[in-house]
């Protein structure tokens, strides 16, 4: 019989928490570039590698823990991922190279692995009922979004009036903080039906799937596009938006800097998509996930080719970051949902881990490069067309996957 749960469940309630906090300190990096780079006269590619390395380690490190979840709990992999986030940012206050940020990064990524979507979403998944789980994983995507609109400002902030080394122990402790809703994280168990295929059968079936690699393909847009915007869209913003009217709307809500309008940009892309990612949730429940992902692409590259024909104006800084967010995260309940919708739900960390890592180094190749052209051109221009085009490809390679369970599965997303 189906299992009835109400929508804001405990679980649902104590996932977004926790992703509330990781991402919002995930989402603040891009407003350290400048300042490290100026404290120890480092090439932008120096800072902008470390970052890429931690989305990196995030990718490789998300079906390691989504596994460690599976098998030794999610609790555990969730206790994990905190504290090694927590000793990389502490261990990254004291770093004086680059090559030390850099390699610290590694356990920061990790730790974003073990408290960001691959064992949150899987959790809420199983916890809601077939007839929730789209709008659950929506909602939970929606908090990772809710923390763009403070984790950079946030950041920005405390930056006035402290070191970033300080800001780092701060942001070390709030991750360790909210370990405390780890008791609501209570998943229902796997079920008889649910347990018939063992991992290895299952990753052998999505491996030999044509649509699972076209999924794969797919994600890496979205992760070279995010990535490349979180880690770098502050500083495009500082350096090549045309100047802020003095006595203007802007100037008199105190945004009076390209330096506050970058981290403000952030936070409108993660206001935004809150919106964009509930929307994509309860859309998912009644079209194809594989034509609204699609779609989402295509608006992304259709935004993104507009906003660098166009002058940089901070009109035209907010309103793409009004798009793109609209479009951001939308992308994680559709494709998350379509894993679970295809290949049930007893693996769904496992399967979306590996899918993210597509995600992760799309993500790695966005922030690197990213650095690298603006040591080589002194902007962002190439790279950001670079971000166009992988956004088309990503739009043309959803439309063939096939939606329909490849074998009966015993619940749907």
């Amino acid at each position: 019989m189906e299992r009835t749960a109400p929508m804001m469940s405990p679980v649902l309630i104590a996932g977004c928490l926790i992703l509330l906090v990781s991402f919002a300190i995930r989402a603040s990096f891009g407003v350290f570039q400048i300042p490290i780079a100026e404290e120890f006269g480092w090439l932008r590619s120096e800072f902008s590698l470390a970052i890429a390395i931690q989305n990196l380690a995030w990718g490789i490190g998300q079906p390691l823990f989504g596994a460690a979840a599976e098998k030794l709990g999610d609790r555990f992999a969730i206790v994990l991922g905190a504290l090694l986030y927590a000793i990389g940012l502490v261990l990254s206050s004291f770093a004086v190279t680059p090559e030390a940020h850099q390699l610290l990064e590694i356990l920061v990524g990790f730790g974003i692995a073990g408290t960001g979507f691959g064992v949150i979403l899987a959790v809420v998944g199983r916890a809601a009922s077939d007839a929730n789980r789209s709008m659950s994983l929506a909602i939970a995507t929606a908090a990772g979004s809710a923390a763009q609109v403070f984790g950079a400002p946030v950041a920005e902030w405390l930056l006035g009036f402290m070191s970033w080394q300080s800001v780092f122990l701060i942001f070390a402790a709030a991750i360790l903080a909210v370990l405390a809703v780890l008791p609501m994280m209570r998943a229902p168990q796997a079920s008889r039906a649910q347990i018939e295929e063992s991992l290895g059968q299952i990753l052998n079936r999505a491996f030999r799937d044509p649509s699972f690699s076209l999924i794969f393909i797919g994600f890496f847009s979205c992760g070279y596009q995010l990535g490349f915007i979180t880690a770098h869209f502050p500083a495009l913003v500082t350096e090549m938006c045309g100047p802020i009217l003095q006595g203007g709307l802007l100037d008199k809500l105190g945004i009076g800097t390209t330096s506050a309008l970058g981290a403000i940009a952030i936070s409108v892309i993660g206001l935004t998509n809150i919106a964009g990612t509930l929307t994509a949730g309860y859309l998912g429940n009644r079209f194809p996930k594989k034509y609204l992902l699609a779609g989402i692409y295509v608006g992304r590259t259709i935004a993104a080719t507009v906003f660098i024909m166009l002058p940089i104006t901070p009109g035209s800084v907010l309103v793409f970051s009004a798009v793109m967010g609209s479009l951001w995260l939308a992308t994680v309940p559709l494709t998350s949902g379509l894993i679970a919708h295809i290949y049930g739900l007893r693996y769904m960390g496992t399967l979306y881990g590996i899918i993210f890592f597509s995600h992760q180094l799309g993500s790695f190749i966005g922030v690197w490069l990213g650095g690298r052209m603006y040591d080589l051109t002194g902007d962002y221009t190439m790279v950001w067309w670079v971000g166009v085009g992988v956004g088309a490809l990503s739009a043309i390679v959803h439309l063939p996957v096939r939606e329909a369970p490849g074998r009966p599965v015993s619940r749907a997303a």
